[in-house]
Protein backbone atom coordinates (compact mmCIF):
# COMPACT_ATOMS: atom_id res chain seq x y z
CA UNK A 1 0.00 0.00 0.00
CA UNK A 2 3.10 2.00 1.18
CA UNK A 3 4.74 1.63 -2.65
CA UNK A 4 0.98 1.87 -4.31
CA UNK A 5 0.76 5.57 -2.19
CA UNK A 6 4.31 6.59 -3.40
CA UNK A 7 3.80 5.55 -7.00
CA UNK A 8 0.07 7.29 -7.03
CA UNK A 9 2.05 10.43 -5.64
CA UNK A 10 4.39 10.58 -8.35
CA UNK A 11 1.64 10.70 -10.94
CA UNK A 12 -0.31 13.42 -9.44
CA UNK A 13 3.61 15.07 -9.16
CA UNK A 14 4.28 14.26 -13.05
CA UNK A 15 0.86 15.26 -13.79
CA UNK A 16 1.13 18.83 -11.77
CA UNK A 17 4.54 19.80 -13.71
CA UNK A 18 3.35 18.91 -17.18
CA UNK A 19 0.51 21.09 -16.58
CA UNK A 20 2.49 23.90 -15.59
CA UNK A 21 5.52 23.73 -17.65
CA UNK A 22 3.30 23.48 -20.74
CA UNK A 23 1.77 26.94 -20.35
CA UNK A 24 5.36 28.48 -19.78
CA UNK A 25 6.60 27.07 -22.94
CA UNK A 26 3.65 27.97 -25.25
CA UNK A 27 4.03 32.15 -23.29
CA UNK A 28 7.96 31.99 -24.19
CA UNK A 29 7.10 31.30 -28.20
CA UNK A 30 6.70 33.61 -30.63
CA UNK A 31 3.01 34.08 -31.97
CA UNK A 32 4.06 32.56 -35.30
CA UNK A 33 5.11 29.68 -33.37
CA UNK A 34 2.35 29.03 -31.08
CA UNK A 35 -0.07 28.29 -33.43
CA UNK A 36 -1.98 26.81 -30.89
CA UNK A 37 -2.69 29.41 -29.01
CA UNK A 38 -3.49 31.82 -32.06
CA UNK A 39 -6.39 29.11 -32.88
CA UNK A 40 -7.66 29.42 -29.28
CA UNK A 41 -7.50 32.90 -29.68
CA UNK A 42 -6.65 35.23 -32.87
CA UNK A 43 -5.96 38.69 -31.00
CA UNK A 44 -4.20 37.13 -27.72
CA UNK A 45 -1.05 39.23 -27.82
CA UNK A 46 -2.77 42.12 -29.62
CA UNK A 47 -2.97 44.19 -26.25
CA UNK A 48 0.67 43.03 -25.96
CA UNK A 49 1.95 44.95 -29.08
CA UNK A 50 -0.38 48.07 -28.73
CA UNK A 51 -2.74 46.83 -31.64
CA UNK A 52 -6.44 47.66 -30.61
CA UNK A 53 -8.70 45.97 -32.86
CA UNK A 54 -11.79 47.31 -34.59
CA UNK A 55 -15.20 45.90 -33.92
CA UNK A 56 -16.07 42.44 -36.05
CA UNK A 57 -19.12 42.27 -37.18
CA UNK A 58 -20.71 39.44 -35.22
CA UNK A 59 -19.83 41.92 -32.16
CA UNK A 60 -21.16 44.95 -33.76
CA UNK A 61 -24.40 42.91 -34.41
CA UNK A 62 -24.73 42.09 -30.56
CA UNK A 63 -23.64 45.59 -29.05
CA UNK A 64 -26.21 47.24 -31.14
CA UNK A 65 -29.18 45.22 -29.72
CA UNK A 66 -27.59 46.11 -26.47
CA UNK A 67 -27.15 49.73 -26.99
CA UNK A 68 -30.16 52.25 -26.11
CA UNK A 69 -31.86 54.44 -28.88
CA UNK A 70 -29.86 57.40 -29.67
CA UNK A 71 -31.69 60.99 -29.33
CA UNK A 72 -30.85 62.63 -32.71
CA UNK A 73 -32.08 65.91 -30.51
CA UNK A 74 -28.60 65.51 -28.29
CA UNK A 75 -26.05 66.33 -29.74
CA UNK A 76 -22.49 66.59 -28.06
CA UNK A 77 -19.03 68.40 -29.36
CA UNK A 78 -16.36 66.63 -30.54
CA UNK A 79 -12.90 66.97 -30.95
CA UNK A 80 -11.00 64.90 -33.57
CA UNK A 81 -7.50 67.09 -33.19
CA UNK A 82 -5.80 64.75 -30.91
CA UNK A 83 -2.40 62.78 -32.54
CA UNK A 84 0.27 59.81 -30.66
CA UNK A 85 3.40 58.94 -32.85
CA UNK A 86 2.20 55.57 -33.48
CA UNK A 87 -0.47 56.90 -36.10
CA UNK A 88 0.93 60.91 -36.53
CA UNK A 89 4.49 60.56 -35.74
CA UNK A 90 4.17 62.65 -32.70
CA UNK A 91 2.10 63.78 -29.92
CA UNK A 92 -0.74 66.40 -31.31
CA UNK A 93 -2.72 68.18 -28.73
CA UNK A 94 -1.76 66.16 -24.88
CA UNK A 95 1.25 68.26 -25.69
CA UNK A 96 -0.51 71.47 -25.56
CA UNK A 97 1.45 74.39 -24.12
CA UNK A 98 0.58 76.12 -20.86
CA UNK A 99 -0.58 79.20 -21.60
CA UNK A 100 0.53 82.63 -20.29
CA UNK A 101 -1.59 85.14 -18.51
CA UNK A 102 -2.99 88.20 -20.26
CA UNK A 103 -1.02 90.29 -17.74
CA UNK A 104 2.85 90.05 -18.03
CA UNK A 105 3.44 90.48 -14.13
CA UNK A 106 0.84 87.94 -13.22
CA UNK A 107 2.00 85.36 -15.70
CA UNK A 108 5.02 85.42 -13.97
CA UNK A 109 3.82 83.65 -11.23
CA UNK A 110 2.66 80.52 -13.29
CA UNK A 111 4.74 77.74 -15.43
CA UNK A 112 5.47 78.07 -18.90
CA UNK A 113 6.42 75.51 -21.75
CA UNK A 114 4.71 72.50 -23.01
CA UNK A 115 3.13 69.19 -21.54
CA UNK A 116 4.95 66.53 -22.45
CA UNK A 117 3.17 62.92 -23.15
CA UNK A 118 2.54 59.85 -22.56
CA UNK A 119 2.21 60.58 -18.74
CA UNK A 120 2.26 64.72 -18.71
CA UNK A 121 -0.59 65.77 -21.25
CA UNK A 122 -2.36 69.10 -21.55
CA UNK A 123 -5.17 67.79 -18.89
CA UNK A 124 -6.80 67.98 -15.48
CA UNK A 125 -8.04 64.27 -15.94
CA UNK A 126 -6.44 61.31 -17.70
CA UNK A 127 -8.06 59.54 -20.89
CA UNK A 128 -9.62 56.05 -20.16
CA UNK A 129 -7.79 55.37 -23.45
CA UNK A 130 -5.07 57.00 -23.02
CA UNK A 131 -3.22 60.07 -24.96
CA UNK A 132 -4.97 58.49 -27.83
CA UNK A 133 -4.65 59.47 -31.66
CA UNK A 134 -8.10 60.92 -33.52
CA UNK A 135 -7.35 58.78 -36.36
CA UNK A 136 -6.83 55.43 -35.12
CA UNK A 137 -9.68 53.37 -36.44
CA UNK A 138 -10.31 51.43 -32.36
CA UNK A 139 -10.72 54.88 -31.04
CA UNK A 140 -12.85 55.94 -33.56
CA UNK A 141 -14.94 52.81 -32.36
CA UNK A 142 -14.61 53.39 -28.82
CA UNK A 143 -15.95 56.87 -29.25
CA UNK A 144 -18.92 55.82 -30.89
CA UNK A 145 -19.97 52.93 -28.76
CA UNK A 146 -19.65 55.46 -25.96
CA UNK A 147 -21.84 58.29 -27.37
CA UNK A 148 -24.53 55.29 -28.40
CA UNK A 149 -24.46 54.14 -24.66
CA UNK A 150 -24.43 57.53 -23.92
CA UNK A 151 -27.72 58.02 -25.66
CA UNK A 152 -26.34 60.46 -28.34
CA UNK A 153 -27.75 60.92 -32.01
CA UNK A 154 -25.32 63.61 -32.81
CA UNK A 155 -21.67 64.56 -33.01
CA UNK A 156 -20.94 68.03 -33.43
CA UNK A 157 -17.54 68.01 -35.10
CA UNK A 158 -15.13 71.05 -34.37
CA UNK A 159 -13.82 71.91 -38.13
CA UNK A 160 -11.98 74.20 -40.08
CA UNK A 161 -11.50 74.56 -43.73
CA UNK A 162 -8.90 72.55 -45.67
CA UNK A 163 -5.62 73.75 -44.98
CA UNK A 164 -6.46 75.63 -42.23
CA UNK A 165 -6.03 74.08 -38.29
CA UNK A 166 -6.12 75.75 -34.91
CA UNK A 167 -2.67 77.44 -33.16
CA UNK A 168 -2.04 73.67 -31.69
CA UNK A 169 -2.83 71.22 -34.00
CA UNK A 170 -2.98 70.09 -37.22
CA UNK A 171 -5.35 70.05 -40.29
CA UNK A 172 -8.99 68.48 -39.52
CA UNK A 173 -11.01 68.15 -42.54
CA UNK A 174 -9.12 64.95 -43.63
CA UNK A 175 -10.52 62.78 -40.94
CA UNK A 176 -14.43 63.70 -41.43
CA UNK A 177 -14.89 60.97 -43.66
CA UNK A 178 -13.31 58.74 -41.05
CA UNK A 179 -15.66 59.90 -38.76
CA UNK A 180 -18.72 59.85 -40.85
CA UNK A 181 -18.01 56.55 -41.62
CA UNK A 182 -17.76 55.40 -38.00
CA UNK A 183 -20.93 57.00 -37.39
CA UNK A 184 -22.90 55.51 -39.49
CA UNK A 185 -21.81 52.30 -38.27
CA UNK A 186 -23.42 52.98 -35.19
CA UNK A 187 -26.25 54.94 -36.23
CA UNK A 188 -25.14 58.78 -35.26
CA UNK A 189 -25.40 61.63 -37.06
CA UNK A 190 -22.45 64.54 -37.73
CA UNK A 191 -22.86 68.22 -37.56
CA UNK A 192 -19.98 70.87 -38.11
CA UNK A 193 -19.23 73.23 -35.45
CA UNK A 194 -17.52 75.81 -37.40
CA UNK A 195 -14.62 77.36 -35.96
CA UNK A 196 -13.36 80.83 -36.03
CA UNK A 197 -10.57 80.36 -38.93
CA UNK A 198 -8.73 82.99 -40.00
CA UNK A 199 -10.50 85.31 -42.13
CA UNK A 200 -14.11 84.11 -41.67
CA UNK A 201 -16.53 86.27 -43.48
CA UNK A 202 -19.70 85.85 -45.93
CA UNK A 203 -17.50 84.96 -49.19
CA UNK A 204 -15.87 82.13 -48.02
CA UNK A 205 -18.15 80.97 -45.07
CA UNK A 206 -20.67 80.89 -48.41
CA UNK A 207 -17.99 78.49 -50.41
CA UNK A 208 -17.07 76.53 -46.95
CA UNK A 209 -20.56 75.97 -46.90
CA UNK A 210 -20.84 75.03 -50.33
CA UNK A 211 -17.68 72.41 -49.95
CA UNK A 212 -19.02 71.03 -46.82
CA UNK A 213 -22.18 70.00 -48.95
CA UNK A 214 -21.17 69.33 -51.97
CA UNK A 215 -18.14 67.00 -49.99
CA UNK A 216 -20.30 65.12 -47.28
CA UNK A 217 -23.94 66.34 -47.82
CA UNK A 218 -24.74 62.79 -49.33
CA UNK A 219 -23.19 60.91 -46.36
CA UNK A 220 -25.86 58.50 -44.31
CA UNK A 221 -24.40 59.92 -41.33
CA UNK A 222 -24.79 63.64 -42.95
CA UNK A 223 -27.54 65.19 -40.20
CA UNK A 224 -30.06 67.25 -41.64
CA UNK A 225 -32.63 68.83 -39.53
CA UNK A 226 -36.33 68.85 -40.51
CA UNK A 227 -38.12 72.46 -40.42
CA UNK A 228 -41.33 73.30 -39.58
CA UNK A 229 -42.30 73.83 -43.84
CA UNK A 230 -41.05 70.25 -43.81
CA UNK A 231 -37.54 70.85 -45.28
CA UNK A 232 -34.36 68.92 -44.65
CA UNK A 233 -31.15 71.32 -44.20
CA UNK A 234 -27.36 71.02 -42.71
CA UNK A 235 -27.31 72.38 -39.31
CA UNK A 236 -24.45 74.35 -38.75
CA UNK A 237 -22.90 75.62 -34.57
CA UNK A 238 -20.93 78.87 -35.54
CA UNK A 239 -18.66 79.15 -32.87
CA UNK A 240 -17.36 82.60 -31.82
CA UNK A 241 -20.24 84.19 -34.24
CA UNK A 242 -19.66 87.12 -32.25
CA UNK A 243 -16.25 88.31 -34.27
CA UNK A 244 -17.96 88.90 -37.21
CA UNK A 245 -19.87 92.23 -37.25
CA UNK A 246 -23.98 91.37 -37.97
CA UNK A 247 -23.34 93.57 -41.28
CA UNK A 248 -20.96 90.65 -42.50
CA UNK A 249 -23.41 87.50 -41.40
CA UNK A 250 -26.69 90.11 -42.86
CA UNK A 251 -24.57 89.25 -46.48
CA UNK A 252 -24.53 85.44 -45.88
CA UNK A 253 -27.93 84.56 -43.94
CA UNK A 254 -30.68 87.02 -45.04
CA UNK A 255 -32.35 86.41 -48.11
CA UNK A 256 -31.21 89.77 -49.82
CA UNK A 257 -27.75 89.59 -49.03
CA UNK A 258 -25.03 90.60 -51.71
CA UNK A 259 -23.51 86.55 -50.82
CA UNK A 260 -26.56 84.61 -49.44
CA UNK A 261 -27.27 81.25 -49.28
CA UNK A 262 -30.75 81.35 -48.66
CA UNK A 263 -33.12 79.68 -50.90
CA UNK A 264 -30.22 77.82 -52.68
CA UNK A 265 -29.23 74.03 -52.73
CA UNK A 266 -26.22 75.07 -49.99
CA UNK A 267 -29.15 76.30 -47.64
CA UNK A 268 -28.73 75.39 -44.12
CA UNK A 269 -29.58 76.00 -39.79
CA UNK A 270 -27.39 78.19 -38.83
CA UNK A 271 -26.96 78.45 -35.03
CA UNK A 272 -25.04 81.80 -33.21
CA UNK A 273 -22.95 81.83 -30.35
CA UNK A 274 -24.92 83.96 -27.51
CA UNK A 275 -22.24 84.89 -25.16
CA UNK A 276 -23.53 88.44 -24.02
CA UNK A 277 -27.06 89.69 -23.54
CA UNK A 278 -26.55 92.36 -26.00
CA UNK A 279 -25.44 89.38 -28.72
CA UNK A 280 -29.24 88.97 -28.81
CA UNK A 281 -30.41 92.09 -31.26
CA UNK A 282 -27.14 91.62 -33.74
CA UNK A 283 -28.02 87.94 -33.74
CA UNK A 284 -31.61 88.96 -34.90
CA UNK A 285 -30.23 91.49 -37.30
CA UNK A 286 -27.95 89.10 -38.91
CA UNK A 287 -30.47 86.42 -39.72
CA UNK A 288 -29.25 83.48 -37.62
CA UNK A 289 -31.49 80.95 -37.48
CA UNK A 290 -31.16 80.01 -33.47
CA UNK A 291 -28.26 80.39 -30.32
CA UNK A 292 -26.51 77.88 -28.44
CA UNK A 293 -24.90 78.73 -25.43
CA UNK A 294 -21.57 76.37 -25.49
CA UNK A 295 -19.98 77.16 -22.35
CA UNK A 296 -19.85 74.20 -19.49
CA UNK A 297 -19.30 77.02 -17.02
CA UNK A 298 -22.35 78.27 -15.27
CA UNK A 299 -22.22 81.66 -14.67
CA UNK A 300 -19.11 82.39 -16.50
CA UNK A 301 -21.06 84.13 -19.54
CA UNK A 302 -24.89 85.67 -19.63
CA UNK A 303 -25.59 82.95 -22.01
CA UNK A 304 -24.02 79.44 -20.06
CA UNK A 305 -25.88 80.78 -16.82
CA UNK A 306 -28.76 78.88 -15.75
CA UNK A 307 -30.85 81.24 -14.80
CA UNK A 308 -30.77 83.04 -17.53
CA UNK A 309 -31.58 80.28 -20.21
CA UNK A 310 -35.79 81.02 -19.28
CA UNK A 311 -35.21 84.20 -20.57
CA UNK A 312 -33.48 83.37 -23.28
CA UNK A 313 -35.95 80.35 -24.62
CA UNK A 314 -38.47 83.01 -24.85
CA UNK A 315 -36.68 85.41 -26.67
CA UNK A 316 -35.74 82.53 -28.99
CA UNK A 317 -39.43 81.48 -29.21
CA UNK A 318 -40.85 85.41 -29.96
CA UNK A 319 -38.61 85.87 -32.64
CA UNK A 320 -38.55 82.19 -34.20
CA UNK A 321 -35.73 81.17 -33.26
CA UNK A 322 -34.20 77.51 -32.27
CA UNK A 323 -32.82 77.56 -28.57
CA UNK A 324 -29.87 75.04 -28.20
CA UNK A 325 -28.60 75.08 -24.42
CA UNK A 326 -25.40 73.51 -23.96
CA UNK A 327 -24.82 71.11 -20.83
CA UNK A 328 -21.65 70.09 -19.14
CA UNK A 329 -20.29 67.80 -16.53
CA UNK A 330 -17.94 70.42 -15.08
CA UNK A 331 -15.00 72.72 -16.32
CA UNK A 332 -11.23 73.02 -15.03
CA UNK A 333 -8.40 73.75 -17.48
CA UNK A 334 -5.99 74.81 -14.95
CA UNK A 335 -3.16 72.12 -17.00
CA UNK A 336 -2.87 74.98 -20.20
CA UNK A 337 -4.32 78.00 -17.66
CA UNK A 338 -2.98 77.61 -14.56
CA UNK A 339 -4.08 81.31 -13.69
CA UNK A 340 -7.57 80.58 -14.43
CA UNK A 341 -8.65 78.52 -11.24
CA UNK A 342 -12.00 80.69 -10.50
CA UNK A 343 -13.51 80.05 -13.66
CA UNK A 344 -13.36 75.88 -12.46
CA UNK A 345 -16.80 73.99 -11.65
CA UNK A 346 -17.01 71.08 -9.50
CA UNK A 347 -18.51 68.21 -11.01
CA UNK A 348 -19.48 67.36 -7.33
CA UNK A 349 -19.77 63.75 -8.33
CA UNK A 350 -22.54 64.06 -11.15
CA UNK A 351 -24.59 66.13 -9.10
CA UNK A 352 -23.17 69.49 -11.39
CA UNK A 353 -24.04 67.72 -14.57
CA UNK A 354 -27.72 66.35 -13.65
CA UNK A 355 -28.60 70.18 -12.26
CA UNK A 356 -27.79 70.94 -15.78
CA UNK A 357 -29.37 69.24 -17.70
CA UNK A 358 -32.03 69.62 -15.38
CA UNK A 359 -32.37 73.73 -15.93
CA UNK A 360 -32.42 72.80 -19.77
CA UNK A 361 -35.46 70.70 -19.86
CA UNK A 362 -37.21 73.16 -18.04
CA UNK A 363 -37.14 75.86 -21.04
CA UNK A 364 -38.89 72.46 -23.01
CA UNK A 365 -35.78 72.97 -25.90
CA UNK A 366 -36.25 71.36 -29.43
CA UNK A 367 -32.31 70.61 -28.72
CA UNK A 368 -29.66 69.96 -26.37
CA UNK A 369 -26.18 70.29 -26.83
CA UNK A 370 -23.77 68.66 -24.39
CA UNK A 371 -20.12 70.27 -24.05
CA UNK A 372 -18.60 68.27 -24.76
CA UNK A 373 -17.39 64.67 -25.61
CA UNK A 374 -13.76 65.15 -25.30
CA UNK A 375 -12.88 68.57 -24.93
CA UNK A 376 -9.94 67.05 -22.90
CA UNK A 377 -8.08 70.60 -22.08
CA UNK A 378 -10.81 72.28 -20.58
CA UNK A 379 -12.41 68.79 -18.02
CA UNK A 380 -15.72 69.44 -19.93
CA UNK A 381 -15.54 65.80 -21.10
CA UNK A 382 -17.90 62.78 -20.45
CA UNK A 383 -15.62 60.56 -22.12
CA UNK A 384 -14.66 57.76 -19.74
CA UNK A 385 -11.13 58.71 -17.37
CA UNK A 386 -9.57 56.97 -15.26
CA UNK A 387 -7.00 57.62 -12.09
CA UNK A 388 -3.52 58.21 -13.08
CA UNK A 389 -0.52 59.26 -11.05
CA UNK A 390 2.92 60.27 -12.27
CA UNK A 391 5.69 61.76 -9.83
CA UNK A 392 3.40 64.73 -8.03
CA UNK A 393 0.90 65.04 -10.67
CA UNK A 394 -2.49 63.54 -9.38
CA UNK A 395 -4.93 63.03 -12.44
CA UNK A 396 -8.43 63.88 -11.21
CA UNK A 397 -10.79 61.67 -11.96
CA UNK A 398 -14.37 60.15 -11.55
CA UNK A 399 -14.41 57.97 -8.21
CA UNK A 400 -16.12 56.62 -6.60
CA UNK A 401 -17.67 56.29 -9.39
CA UNK A 402 -16.91 53.77 -12.64
CA UNK A 403 -15.33 55.13 -15.74
CA UNK A 404 -18.28 55.55 -17.26
CA UNK A 405 -20.34 57.27 -15.24
CA UNK A 406 -20.79 60.88 -17.69
CA UNK A 407 -22.12 58.24 -19.87
CA UNK A 408 -24.44 56.87 -18.06
CA UNK A 409 -26.13 59.90 -16.97
CA UNK A 410 -26.19 61.34 -20.16
CA UNK A 411 -28.27 58.41 -21.57
CA UNK A 412 -30.51 58.87 -18.14
CA UNK A 413 -31.70 61.92 -19.31
CA UNK A 414 -31.27 61.73 -22.62
CA UNK A 415 -34.08 59.33 -22.25
CA UNK A 416 -36.08 61.75 -20.41
CA UNK A 417 -36.01 64.25 -22.71
CA UNK A 418 -37.17 61.98 -25.24
CA UNK A 419 -40.17 61.33 -23.06
CA UNK A 420 -40.60 64.44 -22.12
CA UNK A 421 -40.76 65.81 -25.67
CA UNK A 422 -43.07 63.28 -26.30
CA UNK A 423 -45.38 65.17 -23.84
CA UNK A 424 -44.82 68.68 -24.77
CA UNK A 425 -46.22 67.24 -28.31
CA UNK A 426 -49.26 66.23 -26.81
CA UNK A 427 -50.02 69.08 -24.93
CA UNK A 428 -49.72 71.49 -28.39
Amino acid sequence: MARFRRKSCFVVIALALVVFIIPVILKSMNPEDNSFALRLNPFSRASDQGIRRPTSAESLLKKMQEFPEPNYNVHAFYYAWYGNPQFDGKYIHWDHPILPHWDAKVALSYPTGKHKPPDDIGTNFYPALGPYSSRDPYVLEEHMQQLRMASVGVLAISWYPPNMKDDNGEEIDGLVPLILNAAEKYHLKVVFHIEPYKGRDDVNMHENTKYIVERYGKHPAFYRYKTNKGKFLPLYYIYDSYIESPDVWAQLLKSDGKNTIRNTPYDGIFISLLVNEGHKQDILYAGFDGVYTYFATNGFTYGSSNHNWRSIKSFCDYNDLIFIPSVGPGYIDTSIRPWNAQNTRNRINGKYYENSFNAALATQPQIISITSFNEWHEGSQIESAVPKKWGKTVYLDYLPHKPTIYLEITNKWARKFREEQKKWLELE
